[in-house]
């Protein structure tokens, strides 16, 4: 059974910063690209970052290029997503996806065949 469990989300000031980590089991993670989108109060899913299976390379949505990192950590079967400069339009539920169709990285919602469960992240003004 594969599982995605989100944490580290909560709520900061504008120009702070959040990591949040999403921990896989019941797959092959080290062979598996990830994404993290993100859904706000009345819109749909957003793709934000997405990474290959070796972490080198990796893609950004334009709204959070040059203040989000995405990272993982085969070892610990852990991606993570570091998030600096924090604005109030980055509030939302964050997701993280495993194993595009294509099987490459990808900031589209409908390649992804599992995700977990979201974790809530809060910016205030």
């Amino acid at each position: 059974q594969v599982q995605l469990v989100e944490s580290g989300g909560g709520s900061v000031q504008s120009g702070g910063s959040l990591r949040v980590s999403c921990k896989v089991s019941g797959l092959r993670f080290d062979d598996t690209p990830m994404g993290w989108f993100r859904q706000s109060p009345g819109k749909g899913r957003e793709g934000v970052a997405c990474i290959n299976w070796t972490g080198g390379v990796t893609y950004y949505a334009d709204s959070v290029k040059g203040r989000f990192t995405i990272s993982r950590d085969n070892a610990k079967n852990t991606l993570y997503l570091q998030m600096n400069d924090l604005q109030p339009e980055d509030t939302a539920i964050y997701y993280c996806a495993a194993d595009p169709s294509n099987g490459f990285p990808s900031l589209v919602e409908y390649e992804y065949a599992y995700w977990g469960q979201g974790t809530q992240v809060t910016v205030s003004s």
